[in-house]
């Protein structure tokens, strides 16, 4: 029942995330992986339109800042995607989207109301339909400095990734560009090296695993 109602209260709080401003001093590190190459040439892209890129991982990580008066520091929160459509492709219309949002369990249940409507006001259309809403103790790690690039998340039992950043032995065409955007918007990114990501939980009809892809972005937000 409890969970009911914590569900019902997270829906009720997504619909008014659009109507209020949200609180603009949020400041923290993201993560996001794909299941298809962000950063590739075309004619790799053109390979996994359709066949792949249906899914992705968002995390966030707030450093500093607040939702409508309530205190976000240091609290993180996941959301995990799965589209009708690869992401990014301008020629099919990946929504509407399932999505099923992991909730920091340091969180106060306030706190993870608010968590979860950050989460709408920055992935927008991805989370029109959330699923599952699960708690779960969250860990991000975000490296600056000489190791940029590399990051690591770990969502309890659900979710995880690891990337690094790009080397030279990863341009396999010559041609690689950003070929797919992030999915959110943020103050700077970087694609990175998808070493493993993963997710393992309920709610979206399947789960997923993938290695070695350029499929990844390191940010902050």
């Amino acid at each position: 029942m409890r969970k009911l109602i914590f569900c019902f209260a997270i829906c009720l709080f997504l619909l008014s995330a659009w109507a209020v401003p949200g609180s603009a001093a949020l400041k923290g590190d993201y993560i996001e992986a794909r299941s298809s190459d962000v950063f590739t040439g075309p004619c790799f892209a053109m390979s996994e339109v359709s066949l792949t890129g249906q899914e992705a991982i968002l995390a966030w990580k707030v450093q500093e800042g607040d939702w409508k008066g309530v205190s976000l520091n240091g609290l993180s929160v996941v959301a995990v995607v799965r589209a009708n459509a690869t992401l990014g492709d301008p020629y099919h219309n990946p929504y509407p989207a399932r999505s099923v949002l992991i909730v920091d369990s340091r969180a106060t249940s306030q706190q993870r109301i608010a968590l979860a409507a950050f989460a709408a006001s920055m992935a927008g259309d991805l989370l029109d339909h959330v699923v599952r809403v699960e708690t779960a103790p969250i860990q991000i790690t975000v490296e600056h400095g000489d190791h940029h690039g590399a990051a690591k998340l770990v969502a309890g039992k659900f979710a995880q990734i690891e990337t690094r950043s790009l080397c030279q032995g990863d341009h396999l065409c010559g041609n690689e560009s950003v070929f797919y955007p992030p999915l959110v918007s943020l103050v700077h990114s970087m694609p990175a090296f998808t070493l493993d990501s993963s997710y393992s939980g309920q709610g979206l009809g399947e789960v997923w695993k993938n290695v070695d892809k350029r499929s990844a972005f390191v940010g902050s937000f």
